[in-house]
């Protein structure tokens, strides 16, 4: 879905400062800016990293949020570990997000370091599509609530014993689960923990939710693909089981022993920008090097 033109777009970057990889896409994106007179916010953090660049364009922030509550478009610089970052902090705002990949795999930050300046025009042209990535919510047996684009995982804390959980859909009971964890995945999360677990890849945009179980004692129990509409219960069963819950990598703290969570489909989602002509199967096919014979590859003797 295009956007509209931007004639006074504000644009917020967010990296880790911590890792130097993102130094020369940082400053590229901030060159961009000060050459289209465009106002950039940054934290303070970020900003050690462009000391030398300095322009009246170039606003420094407290925080990370600020900068976000500040911009109207979100440029990420990093791998997906600071897409999922960024999502969290953007929440049910609306703002888009483009994601320039710094990193290794790159399934939502999609654009490459040399195409910086081409992204920023089509953004800045209003030349680019929309993706709308489904949320997950999950609320615990506190009332606490917690999102997540990619993933919800309940994982075993002692690296020994596997680990009983209990499942339900819309009440009607699907297994109790016996393996080291289960992972309940966003179509988005599908090529994260989800994949490496062995679940299936499914299409961003597509109305479902998957639940995977992480090492099952039983070979016959698979994922299941189950309607996005739909509300997911896991408990521990029993209670008293040392049971690690995260949120797209991030654990929070849920008190009390008998974990119990039901999770169902945000009433938001979080927008990427594509680029024109991107294909979410061209992502696939270099990212995994689908139809590339490794033996090709290697020296001849």
């Amino acid at each position: 879905m295009p956007f509209v033109y931007f004639p006074y777009m504000k644009i917020c970057v967010i990296a880790n400062p911590a890792k130097y990889a993102v130094r020369d896409a940082l400053l590229a994106t901030l060159q961009w800016c000060i050459d289209k007179e465009i106002e950039v916010f940054l934290s303070h953090q970020l900003a050690g990293l462009a000391e030398n660049l300095s322009h009246n364009h170039i606003t420094c922030t407290g925080s990370e949020q600020e900068a976000i509550d500040r911009a109207s478009v979100i440029v990420a610089v990093g791998g997906d570990g600071t897409m999922l970052h960024t999502a969290t902090m953007v929440g049910s705002s609306g703002k888009q997000i483009l994601g320039i990949n710094t990193g290794k795999m790159g399934f939502l930050a999609n654009v490459k370091t040399g195409d910086i300046t081409s992204a920023l025009n089509h953004v800045l042209e209003g030349n680019f599509e929309t993706d709308k990535r489904c949320v997950l919510e999950a609320t615990d047996q506190n009332g606490n609530t917690h999102y997540a684009l990619n993933e919800f995982v309940f994982l075993k804390q002692s690296t020994v014993s596997m680990i009983t959980l209990s499942a339900w859909c819309d009440d009607l009971f699907i297994n109790r689960y016996w393996a080291d964890g289960l992972i309940v995945s966003t179509p988005t999360g599908s090529t994260a923990y989800n994949m490496s677990s062995g679940g299936p890849i499914v299409y961003p945009g597509t109305d479902v939710m998957i639940l995977t179980p992480i090492s099952p004692h039983m070979l016959t129990t698979r994922p299941l693909v189950l309607p996005a509409k739909s509300t997911i219960r896991i408990a521990s069963d029993p209670a008293e089981q040392q049971i690690l819950f995260s949120n797209d990598g991030q654990i929070p703290d849920i008190k009390g022993d008998a974990l119990t969570v039901e999770i169902r489909r945000s009433d938001y989602t979080i927008d990427l920008i594509h680029m024109p002509g991107q294909s979410y199967f061209e992502t696939l096919r270099e990212k995994l090097m689908w139809g590339i014979d490794l033996r090709e590859q290697r020296p001849r003797a």
